[in-house]
């Protein structure tokens, strides 16, 4: 008599549970950015805003947020990603008010609120800069696991640090880093295969 394989119960659940989560993984839209798999909740930012008030990611629930880390002193990676980033709203059409630029400074030192204000309007006036003590930057830095280094240039100093940009979902969830160099298209891409979902 021939017995048949019984297959156990942990197994049988196992196995629906791994076919579910990559029936979810496949809905999800590819995206050209790095992905963060499973997508997490972004760390909150709490940091005064360049607007005015404080600055709160949880502001922005129900847009794709787009944010980044630089300075207004630097010369030329930061002015090329807020470029790029600027190009790629107006390629969004209508679409671009589902968007939120956030761009927090390495640079607490320089970058007040109001200087941010100032120089992020030159790229787009809905830009929003945050900035805050040495030790609330610090702490956004090392929740998102951003480089920032000081190196003193003769009388002055410039800032070195991590120049990719981190894509938020509506419900706030992390869910891509684009690295430095990528066209206004890819963003354009991105945040519309975000919006879909």
């Amino acid at each position: 008599m021939k017995h048949r394989a019984r297959i156990p119960a942990w197994l049988a659940t196992a196995a629906a549970l791994l076919s579910a989560l990559c029936a979810l993984a496949a809905d999800r839209p590819t995206l050209k950015a790095g992905v963060f798999e499973p997508p997490r909740a972004a760390p909150e930012l709490s940091l005064d805003a360049s607007t005015g008030g404080t600055l709160s990611l949880a502001g922005y629930r129900g847009k794709v947020v787009l944010l980044g880390f630089g300075f207004t002193s630097c010369p030329e990676v930061c002015p090329t990603t807020l470029a790029v980033l600027a190009q790629a709203r107006k390629r969004l059409g209508p679409q671009a008010d589902q968007v939120q630029v956030v761009y927090v400074t390495v640079d607490p030192e320089r970058d007040s609120a109001d200087r941010m204000r100032a120089y992020l309007k030159g790229f787009d006036p809905t830009f929003v800069g945050g900035t805050g003590t040495p030790a609330q930057l610090a702490a956004a830095r090392k929740n998102y696991g951003v480089m920032a280094e000081r190196k003193n240039i003769g009388n002055t100093y410039t800032v070195g640090h991590s120049s990719s940009v981190y894509l938020i979902d509506r419900q706030g969830l992390l869910r891509g880093m684009m690295p430095y160099g990528r066209l206004p298209d890819d963003y354009v891409h991105d945040v519309r295969a975000l919006l879909s979902e």
